[in-house]
This record gives C-alpha cells, structure tokens and sequence, in this order.
C-alpha cells in the first residue's frame, strides 16, 4: 500500500512529533512536583537521557510512547504495513538503546522506572501516579 501524503508532508508531520515536553511528560512532572518531588528534566548526563532525573531518591524515570519504544502486547505498538522492515528496525535499534540505558544505570546504582504512554491516559493516570509515588518512597525506605 502507498503512503498517501507526499514525501515534504510525511516529513513535515514526522518532524512535528515531539521527544521532549509532551503533554504527558508535563502531567506526570505536573503530579511529582505535586507531591514535594524535586528533580531535574531530561538531564543528558546520564545514559538515555531520562525524563526525570530523583537525584534524592536515586531514581530515573522513562517516560516511553508505546509505539515508539516497542511496547509488547500493546494496542498502540502496531508495525505500520508500509515501510515494515524500516521500521522494524528502527524500533529494534530504539529497544536496545533503552535496554543499554537502562543498564548502565542499574550499574551505577540507579533505579529506573517506565512509564508508558498506555498506562498514562485518562482512565489510568491517577492510580499509575499512585503507584509510581509509592515506588519511589518506597526506594527511600531500602
């Protein structure tokens, strides 16, 4: 099946998806803060640049979209039929990059959380912030 916008519109829609300070970025920044967290943003000093740096807590958070990020067993993570190999690589090499990240954080003594885009709609919001909350109080606690 053909793409139905031209290769200048594809490019302009691919260029206007945002990696930083998306709506749900800023919801769950907007519920720690909230709750008394302190932390930093998108801080390029650590592997991943995660999307919420606990320095008090020794925490990082990955704020993932599902598709993006390969989400197994999610409705929003679908190959497109267009392009499949493109993609299936693309999103592979997104996978590995976390999961390196991820260990090279869990090798400096951090714990990272993720959070996924699917876990953060309206319906799931709150008791996702509940739980995640608890989480890192709970790290404190260790």
């Amino acid at each position: 099946m053909a793409d139905v916008l031209t290769r200048e519109q594809r490019h302009k829609n691919m260029q206007n998806i945002r990696s930083e300070e998306t709506k749900i970025e800023i919801a769950v920044r907007r519920y720690l803060f909230s709750c008394g967290f302190r932390f930093r943003k998108n801080d390029k000093r650590y592997p991943g640049t995660p999307d919420i740096v606990l320095p008090k807590y020794k925490v990082v958070v990955f704020i993932n979209g599902c598709f993006w990020h390969g989400h197994k067993g999610c409705k929003y993570f679908v190959i497109p039929k267009t392009n499949t190999d493109f993609w299936v690589e693309k999103i592979g090499k997104t996978v590995q990059r976390d999961r390196n990240a991820i260990i090279a954080l869990e090798d400096n003594g951090w714990r990272v959380l993720t959070l996924w885009q699917c876990q953060l709609s309206p319906a799931s919001f709150q008791d996702t912030m509940r739980n995640t909350v608890n989480e890192i109080k709970g790290f404190a606690n260790e």
